[in-house]
């Protein structure tokens, strides 16, 4: 009865940015759970390839090669497809700089990525389960940068921030129709994306001083978390923010 909770056959689900890293490692965990998922990102080679290792190990998978900050074209696409259950907002980037070296291409980047375009994924997503009835959940990536402060990365902690608002927004207002929507909070992940910040011997003994656990986080501490947000085990959690910050925020 338990482990029935956490199963999600049935269910059809949407993770973007998924051809490496958090993505791609959350995208594997609900194929394995019975999920059929729609692994989505620019990059084809990469999602032919964890697709390919999903359908041969006798997995529900399929590519969706989309550049989910073309809002019209994302919808689009969206719109010609049965509802999703399930959508993990992941994809995103960042640019970290001193406050006073940040320029408006970079707040274009930045946020027209993390917050612009998971706020019209979303959109278009809940927009096509409103249509066709399908109730389901949300998981927006966010960060503890959505919850503290920190050097260099002002228009990071700026865009989390604002996704946590958004996301108590939505909740309210899509709970009502049985869609429920919350955020994934991590630490610093050992990812692609991150990996080059830590060679700076300094910057990665200052990161690890703030992780109470003393190590930086991988995939696979994010994986549980996602697979209780998309299934039935969180059925009564909406508009709330889980945090898998090894104690960051704790002060």
């Amino acid at each position: 009865m338990t482990d029935s909770l956490f199963h999600l056959k049935g269910k059809r689900a949407l993770v973007t940015g998924a051809g490496r890293g958090i993505g791609l490692a959350i995208a594997q965990a609900y194929a394995e759970r019975g999920a059929d998922v729609t692994l989505c990102a620019r990059s084809e080679d990469e999602l032919e390839a964890a697709v390919q290792d999903l359908r041969g190990k006798g997995l529900i998978a399929e590519a969706m090669v989309a550049d989910v900050t073309d809002v019209s074209a994302f919808a689009a696409i969206i719109e010609a497809r049965p509802a999703f259950h399930v959508l993990v907002n992941n994809a995103g980037t960042n640019r970290p700089r001193p406050m006073s070296d940040i320029t408006p291409e970079d707040y274009d980047v930045i946020l027209g990525l993390n917050l612009k375009a998971a706020i019209f994924v979303l959109q278009a997503v809940t927009r096509r389960m409103l249509a066709q009835g399908v109730t389901g959940s949300i998981i927006n990536m966010s960060s503890q940068m959505g919850h503290v402060g920190a050097a260099n990365r002002s228009l990071y902690c700026a865009l989390k921030w604002a996704l946590e608002g958004f996301t108590k927004t939505a909740a309210i207002e899509l709970g009502p129709k049985g869609i429920r929507v919350n955020t994934i909070c991590p630490t610093f992940i050992d990812t692609p994306l991150t990996r080059p910040y830590f060679t700076d011997s300094a910057f990665r003994d200052e990161v690890l001083s703030k992780i109470k656990l003393g190590r930086l986080g991988t995939v696979d501490d994010i994986i549980g978390a996602a697979i209780f947000l998309a299934s039935d085990a969180s059925g009564l959690m909406t508009g709330s923010a889980l945090m898998l910050d090894g104690g960051w925020s704790a002060g």
